[in-house]
Parts: structure tokens; C-alpha cells; sequence
């Protein structure tokens, strides 16, 4: 039985029309936020890459862009920032005193969005490894390790495209 599609998370548009305000100095803090190349993003590539491991980056043709992509292995890897995709959500919403009509659902919409892309490469035969920024920074030899070892069960079973 297939399970029924989520529903779409409408998102408001930010905007003072729409009751949403920042200072100045806030949106220019969040202007300065990357979505590709971060620095935890660069630290678990940068291993990678000395460890001999070959790999894309931000593949568009995948959904969600996965920001590290073994096509190999059919291994794709995400790193994402706790606060954009909603680390600890249900304790951290209620953290969020400004603007919440508008940060609670866009959150929640990516955090949807992550569970749709990892469907969706799960059905086309892909791994789906995800990383919070924070693991990666806490351990990183960890996270390598979760790599390598898909990696190598990818290979053992012989199942390379």
C-alpha cells in the first residue's frame, strides 16, 4: 500500500506587508549565510578527497542537490545546519521569539522537503547519508567512518553501476 503524499508546507512570504521584521544588522547576518561550501562541508571533503576518494559536489540533476555525491556508489551526502533544517525541532521552535508565523513553517517545509528528496533517491536506488553540521565538528573521523563504510558495502557486494 502507498503511503498518501505529504501535503505542501505553504511558507509566507517575509515581508513587513505580511507582518515579518528585521533590523538591518539581522539581514545582513543572514545574507552572509552559504548554502554550498560551508566550513564543516569543506572539512569532510577535504578528508575525503586525501583519503583517495573522488566525488561531485552539488549535483543538480539529484534531488535536493546533494552536496557531496559518489555516483559510483550511489551514495549521496548532505550536511545541514541544525537551525535550517530543524535539529531538535520540537524543543527548538519554542526557542524562536520573532517573526515565529514565518520561521516555524519554513523550517518545517525543509525539514519536509529533506524527508521528499531522500525518498525520492531512495527510490531511484541511492544511499542517503545526512550529517548535522554539529557531527561533523564533534567527530569528524565519525562521520568519515559512515562514508567509508557504505562505501565498502557498496564495493563487497559488487553492485557498482
Amino acid at each position: 500500500m502507498k503511503p498518501y503524499p505529504e501535503i505542501d508546507i505553504i511558507v509566507p512570504k517575509f515581508s513587513e506587508e505580511n507582518g515579518f521584521y528585521t533590523t538591518k544588522q539581522r539581514s545582513e547576518m543572514m545574507s552572509k549565510i552559504k548554502s554550498k561550501g560551508t566550513k564543516p562541508e569543506l572539512k569532510l571533503r577535504k578528508v575525503l578527497w586525501k583519503l583517495g576518494y573522488r566525488y561531485r559536489k552539488n549535483v543538480k540533476k539529484l534531488p535536493g542537490s546533494p552536496d557531496i555525491v559518489f555516483a559510483k556508489f550511489k551514495l549521496a551526502i548532505f550536511v545541514d545546519g541544525e537551525f535550517w533544517h530543524g535539529y531538535n525541532w520540537e524543543e527548538k521552535k519554542l526557542d524562536i521569539k520573532t517573526n515565529r508565523d514565518f520561521w516555524i513553517p519554513k523550517i518545517e517545509r525543509n525539514m519536509q522537503r529533506d524527508r521528499k528528496n531522500n525518498r525520492l533517491l531512495m527510490e531511484k536506488g541511492w544511499h542517503v547519508l545526512r550529517f548535522w553540521e554539529k557531527e561533523i565538528k564533534n567527530d569528524l573521523l565519525g562521520c568519515i567512518s559512515k562514508i567509508v563504510d557504505n562505501i565498502q558495502l557498496v564495493e563487497n557486494k559488487g553492485i557498482i553501476s
